[in-house]
């Protein structure tokens, strides 16, 4: 059930998809690909000379947030160990399913197409970890899952003692962050973009439409023209990690 190559996924309100496309194309530098989908709600943003690990979905309740899809080459032996990890199936399509984990967190498992070249640095940045926040009360449990399902990645404590992070093999391009939140609420999930430079990746961000929320120890909560909220986070764009001297 080895995960081949993985996709952040964009859950943006369908109404402004159009925003929200214009946003992620230009902070990454990509191109939108032309919508799919029975509603059009489905779009990639193709990087040049790579493969594409970044998506955009239309969502037709609530604000959105951020999903994983995870590219694997047998898609029914990986849905079948996700249950017995204690996933529950959400949706059955042809040739690929979304999932919910013990937390409720929706991902999806897919075929792969024979990704293989990860899309490099843009302007010192790289969209590069979903961050999966999780309410106290099943933080270890959900930590305990996922690092079950993500055979041959590495888990580890993050640099805080509410994260936990799962990083993949070289070559595959979005880690995973579980966060402990600090109150009971649904599960969710956010994007995180690595930055040389927070605070000059912050003032691009905002010219092109983006607010400031809040600033953090290693990060800072941005919200997109789509209401999406996201973090631009203090770590090496090439590596994922943490500068040795960040505490």
């Amino acid at each position: 059930m080895s995960i081949r190559w993985t996709y952040a996924f964009i859950d943006r309100p369908a109404g402004l998809l159009g925003p929200a496309g214009s946003f992620w194309t230009a902070v990454t530098d990509t191109r939108l690909s032309a919508p799919r989908g029975a509603r059009g709600e489905f779009a990639t943003l193709v990087p040049e000379g790579a493969n594409a690990c970044v998506r955009i979905q239309g969502v037709g309740d609530g604000d959105g947030g951020a999903h994983l899809d995870l590219a694997v080459d047998d898609v029914p032996g990986f849905l079948e160990a996700a249950l017995e990890l204690g996933a529950a199936v959400a949706a059955r399509h042809d040739g690929w399913a979304v999932l919910r984990s013990p937390a409720g967190q929706l991902f999806c498992a897919v075929p792969g197409h024979g990704e293989s070249a990860r899309p490099p640095v843009t302007r010192g940045t790289r969209l590069d970890q979903v961050c999966l926040d999780t309410p106290p009360s099943a933080y270890d449990a959900e930590v305990a899952f996922w690092s079950g399902l993500m055979t041959g990645w590495e888990s580890v404590p993050g640099s805080l003692p509410e994260f936990h992070v799962i990083k993949p093999p070289p070559g595959l391009p979005v880690r995973v962050l579980l966060q402990r939140l600090g109150e009971e609420r649904p599960a969710g999930a956010h994007l995180d973009l690595a930055c040389a430079d927070i605070e000059a990746t912050r003032d691009a961000h905002e010219r092109l439409g983006a607010r400031l929320v809040a600033r953090g120890r290693h990060w800072t909560v941005m919200r997109d023209p789509a209401g999406g909220t996201y973090c631009l986070t203090g770590r090496d764009p090439e590596t994922g990690g943490l500068p040795r001297d960040s505490g």
